[in-house]
């Protein structure tokens, strides 16, 4: 999980500025809450019989994997607009798929200092120091770091923070709306 990101919807949904946070008033206009899937699954009611309130017990069967739950009083408009806007570029991770080829050019690695060799090296990056400047071994102009396609390994992801390479796309997907008024529940996917 992104934290930075996640607490930049959080800040939003409260509709208030930092100054207001110190009040110790929590009527904010939202809430996000992330944790464990089987606490908010009971705390919702998993069933007619134990649901907190109408209906709550048909979004629990969304509570899986890496999901939680916003409650605003927003209307449905701004909340979908706002999330189908939201698209943060950030760093991949190992795991993930690249979504396109990089390939690394001579200026790009001339631009750190010569202390990163070492680190490049133990990353799998060919790299030497020539006339004390970080450059490729053999006069190699480029290297290509990953492939389209290709899923990225821990160093691969290294390299790419090391170069301010930005991958991944920070989202997130809106699964079931539930309105408290009548206890209607949409399935958004």
């Amino acid at each position: 999980m992104r934290s930075n990101h996640f607490k930049d919807v959080r800040l939003h949904f409260r509709g208030r500025n930092s100054s207001d946070m110190d009040d110790g008033n929590d009527s904010g206009e939202g809430r996000l809450f992330l944790g464990k899937n089987k606490l908010l699954q009971i705390a919702l009611g998993r069933t007619s019989e134990d649901e907190y309130s109408d209906n709550l017990h048909q979004i629990t069967k969304n509570l899986t994997g890496s999901v939680g739950i916003l409650c605003t009083n927003r209307s449905p408009k701004d909340v979908e607009g706002y999330f189908a806007k939201l698209a943060v570029e950030d760093f991949a991770r190992a795991g993930q798929v690249a979504p396109r080829t990089v390939v690394l050019t001579r200026s790009q690695i001339e631009t750190h200092p010569v202390s990163m060799v070492e680190q490049f090296r133990k990353l799998g990056l060919p790299v030497e120091v020539k006339n004390g400047r970080v450059a490729f071994v053999g006069g190699r102009e480029e290297w290509e770091v990953c492939k389209r396609g290709q899923e990225l390994s821990v160093e691969q992801c290294k390299i790419l923070v090391h170069m301010g390479l930005k991958l991944a796309v920070f989202r997130i997907e809106l699964l079931t709306r539930w309105e408290k008024g009548d206890g209607t529940v949409n399935e958004l996917q």
